[in-house]
C-alpha cells in the first residue's frame, strides 16, 4: 500500500518535480505553441495489451528517468524520495492492499480490524509466508518498524503527529519508556494497536498505522542511526516482493532477481534490470529497443514518445500535485516542530497571492503538457473524489490582479527600474529554488521569471541555476537562507490526509508554516467526527479554503502519469485496483529483446 507522508511515495517527495517548458519574452511568443491538441487521457489505457505466446523467463528491461542518481535507500522506513521508492515497487514489503477509494483491503500479507469504540486496530497476516531468504515471516516484522521510526537516533522523517498518535510512541522516542505500549503482540501471526484516537484515515493508512514489514532478522543487530548506511538496506536487502535485489551499482543501476518465496507465487520472469537513463535520451533509447518500460517518464516530453511504433503508451491520473511553496521559517530539529519567522521575506499574504495570480499556468499547461497537466485549484487532488473541492477557483492566472494585490501590500516601483521596491522602499528580490529536470524545464522557468517581471517582480534562481535532485531536496529541507520558494510536487499517494505534509511537527511541511487555526483544520480531518463521512467532507474542504486563502503552497498542476511500454511485454499495468503491484509475478515477455 503506498502512503503519501511516508514515502514521498509516488513521492514526493516526491516528489519528482516535472517542470514545464515555456519560453519567456512578448505575449504573442507565449502563445506559439498553444494551437497544439490536448491528449484525450480518457482514452489512454491503462494495462499493455499483448496477444502472443510468452517467452519462458526472460530479463525485463526498464528505463528510470532521471537526470540525477538514485539515492539507493531501500527501506520503506528511511528512503525519501520517489526514485527509490520506484525502484522498491518491484521488491515492496507493503503488508496491506487496496481496494476502491484507496481503502485497505483484505487481499494482501495483511488484514485489517479496527474497533473505533476502543480505538484499536488489529493487523493480522497471513501464515506460512517466507521472506526472500527463506525466514518464516512473522507478527514481529510488522510490528519492528514501529521501533525504528520511533528510536531516539532515527534519521528518517516519518516520526511525526501521525506517528505519535499511537499510545506510547512519544515516551518511547524520549527515552521514558523501554516499549511502545500502545503495541501489543497478540501471537506470531497477530499484533494490536492502540491509538490516542482513531479516524477515518486509518482505513487509508493514516492514524499511525504503518504499512511495510522489516526483516527483523537481518537489521535488529543494526543501530537505528546506522541502517540508513548498511548494507542491509543499501546492496541487499530481504525482501517479501515479487524480486531481490542482486547487483547494485551505486546511484546507475540496479539488478533484481524472481523472489522464489514470493507469496503470490514466483515470478514468470527471471530478473529485472533498472537502469537510470537521462530525460534527455529517453525517448530516443526507448525507440531503439533499449527498455521494455521507461517509469518517471516526463510529462512533457509526450510528443517525443507518442508515435513510437514499438511501444505503447499508459496513462492514470497521478495521486500527486505540483506546487509553489514560500518559507516561512524553519525546522527545530529539538523540538520536532515547524517555528515560523513572523519576519520571513514572504510573510506578507497579499504578496504570495500577487506571485499566485502572476502565474499563466494555464498557459504553461496547453502549450507544453498536450492535456497531460491541468491547473491545479487546490491541494487535494481529483482523483479523490469525495474530498476535492471542485468549488475553489485557485489561481487563475490574472496579471492585474496581481499588481493590485501587490500595490495594495506595499510593494511600487518608486524608483522606474521596472520593479518593485519593499515597503520600506528597499530593493526587492525573491531567490527561487527549482529542480533540474528536461531540456524544457529552462523555458519555464524563465517563462515565469517573464511573467513576474511583467507584474514588476524581481525573481532569480537559488545558485543561479536549477539544482540537481538531491541537492534541490536537502536545500528545501534544511531550509537554506537563499530560498525565499520553491517549486516541487508531492506524491499523495493513498490516504488523501494533509496531516503528514502540513502539520506543526511534519518534517514534510517544507514551507515552514503552521498556525492553531491550521492545526484545527488538520485535527478535524482526522478527528473522530470525521468518521462520519459528510463532516469530513465538510472538513477537507474547510482546510482548503484555508490553504487558498493564505497561499503558503500554491497548486500549480494536477497531473497525467505516462508509461511508455515496450510492445513485448505482456501482463504490465498501472491500474490503480488491479495494477502490477498485484501481478508484477505475471508480467512476462514475448520476445528475446525489446522490439525496436
Amino acid at each position: 500500500m503506498k502512503k503519501k507522508n511516508w514515502l514521498m511515495l509516488l513521492l514526493v517527495g516526491i516528489i519528482t518535480l516535472v517542470l514545464a517548458a515555456c519560453g519567456g519574452g512578448s505575449d504573442s511568443e507565449k502563445g506559439k505553441d498553444s494551437g497544439k491538441e490536448a491528449v484525450d487521457t480518457s482514452k489512454l489505457a491503462d494495462t499493455v495489451k499483448n496477444d502472443a505466446e510468452a517467452k519462458s523467463g526472460g530479463t525485463l528491461q526498464v528505463g528510470l528517468v532521471s537526470d540525477s542518481p538514485f539515492q539507493g535507500i531501500f527501506n520503506w522506513e528511511l528512503y525519501e524520495d520517489a526514485y527509490d521508492s520506484t525502484i522498491m515497487e518491484w521488491t515492496s514489503n507493503s503488508i496491506f492492499d487496496t481496494k476502491e477509494d484507496f481503502l485497505i483491503s483484505d487481499e494482501g500479507l495483511a488484514s485489517l480490524k479496527v474497533d473505533e469504540d476502543k480505538n484499536t486496530a488489529t493487523v493480522t497476516i497471513k501464515k506460512d509466508v517466507k521472506w526472500s531468504d527463506g525466514k518464516p515471516f512473522t507478527i514481529e516484522d510488522v510490528i519492528y518498524p514501529y521501533y525504528i521510526i520511533a528510536d531516539k537516533d532515527y534519521t528518517g522523517v516519518r516520526y511525526d503527529s501521525d506517528f505519535q498518535n499511537i499510545e506510547g510512541a512519544k515516551e518511547y522516542h524520549d527515552g521514558k519508556a523501554k516499549d511502545i505500549s500502545g503495541i501489543k503482540k497478540v501471537d506470531d501471526y497477530t499484533m494490536e494497536l492502540t491509538l490516542k484516537k482513531v479516524s477515518p484515515a486509518i482505513y487509508s493508512g493514516g492514524d499511525g498505522l504503518w504499512g511495510y514489514a522489516a526483516p527483523k532478522h537481518q537489521l535488529e543487530g543494526i543501530k537505528a542511526k546506522d541502517l540508513v548506511k548498511s548494507d542491509e538496506v543499501r546492496k541487499n536487502p530481504v525482501t517479501l516482493g515479487a524480486f531481490v535485489v542482486d547487483k547494485v551499482v551505486n546511484g546507475e543501476s540496479v539488478q533484481m532477481v524472481a523472489n522464489e518465496n514470493y507469496f503470490r507465487g514466483k515470478p514468470k520472469l527471471d530478473k529485472v534490470v533498472i537502469e537510470v537513463v537521462p530525460s534527455s535520451s529517453a525517448a530516443a533509447a526507448m525507440k531503439a529497443g533499449k527498455h521494455d518500460i521507461l517509469q518517471s517518464y516526463a510529462a512533457n516530453q509526450y510528443e517525443d514518445v507518442k508515435d513510437l511504433k514499438n511501444a505503447q503508451i499508459l496513462g492514470r491520473p497521478e495521486l500527486a500535485y505540483s506546487y509553489l511553496g514560500f518559507k516561512m521559517g524553519k525546522w527545530d530539529s529539538k523540538k520536532g516542530e515547524v517555528v515560523v519567522n513572523e519576519d520571513a521575506k514572504m510573510k506578507d499574504v497579499k504578496l504570495r497571492q500577487a506571485v499566485a495570480y502572476a502565474m499563466n499556468v494555464e498557459e504553461v499547461a496547453k502549450a507544453y503538457y498536450d492535456g497531460l497537466r491541468t491547473r491545479g485549484n487546490s491541494l487535494i487532488p481529483p482523483v479523490f473524489e469525495s474530498f476535492y473541492d471542485d468549488s475553489l477557483t485557485g489561481f487563475n492566472y490574472d496579471a492585474e490582479k496581481a499588481k493590485s494585490l501587490l500595490k495594495e501590500a506595499g510593494y511600487e516601483d518608486k524608483n522606474d527600474d521596472g520593479f518593485v521596491e519593499d515597503p520600506d522602499g528597499k530593493e526587492f528580490t525573491i531567490k527561487m529554488a527549482t529542480m533540474a529536470g528536461t531540456d524544457k524545464d529552462d523555458k519555464i522557468v524563465q517563462f515565469y521569471i517573464q511573467n513576474w517581471k511583467d507584474v514588476g517582480l524581481k525573481v532569480e534562481l537559488t545558485t543561479g541555476r536549477p539544482i540537481e535532485f538531491n541537492s534541490f531536496y536537502d536545500k528545501v529541507q534544511a531550509d537554506d537562507k537563499d530560498i525565499d520558494m520553491f517549486m516541487a510536487a508531492w506524491g499523495t499517494g493513498t490516504n488523501p490526509s494533509p496531516m503528514g505534509l502540513y502539520a506543526k511537527n511534519a518534517q514534510f511541511n517544507y514551507s515552514r508554516y503552521t498556525t492553531p487555526e491550521l492545526e484545527k483544520l488538520l485535527a478535524d480531518i482526522d478527528s473522530k467526527e470525521s468518521l462520519d463521512a459528510a463532516h469530513r467532507g465538510e472538513a477537507f474542504k474547510a482546510w482548503q479554503e484555508y490553504m487558498f486563502e493564505q497561499a503558503v503552497t500554491v497548486p500549480t498542476y494536477f497531473r497525467t502519469e505516462i508509461v511508455p511500454v515496450n510492445n513485448r511485454v505482456k501482463g504490465y499495468s498501472i491500474n490503480y485496483l488491479d495494477g502490477s503491484d498485484k501481478h508484477l509475478q505475471d508480467i512476462e515477455v514475448t520476445e528475446d529483446a525489446p522490439a525496436k
